[in-house]
């Protein structure tokens, strides 16, 4: 059973280097030499929740990029669903595929969770 253990204002960012949805690989510090990074972890691409929060942050790229910042969103999910989540909600920001969710676990955001009587590991989509 993994527990989680986010990380806390002020700690730095757990490295990465993972494909994106067009098989580009992408590092945090290559993003970091040029902006801000607002990295946000989701369970499944396409899911109801996840796609109201890629269009809110797709919505608000202008506003974002104001501030100097980039999204990164990241999930488990392999790059051919992060591809056909990007083309099918018209995303503008890199989606990360971490199938073996080591960067989530990194971060602090993977671990057990209990959902309608189910038990297993994923994504906290909010910190406990």
């Amino acid at each position: 059973m993994n527990l989680i253990n986010p990380l806390n204002a002020g700690d730095d960012a757990p490295a990465f280097s993972l494909q994106n949805q067009d098989g580009e690989i992408i590092t945090l510090s290559e993003l970091l030499k040029e902006q801000q990074v607002l990295v946000y972890f989701y369970p499944k691409a396409s899911t109801p929740g996840c796609t109201v929060q890629a269009e809110n942050l797709r919505d608000e790229k202008s506003e974002l990029a104001k501030l100097n910042t980039r999204v990164v969103g990241i999930s488990p999910d392999p790059v051919k669903r992060l591809k056909n989540f990007e083309t099918k909600k018209e995303l503008n920001f890199d989606l990360l595929s971490d199938e073996d969710h080591a960067i989530a676990e990194a971060f602090g955001v993977w671990g057990y969770k209990k959902f309608m009587g189910k038990e297993y590991d994923g994504i906290h989509l909010y910190p406990h």
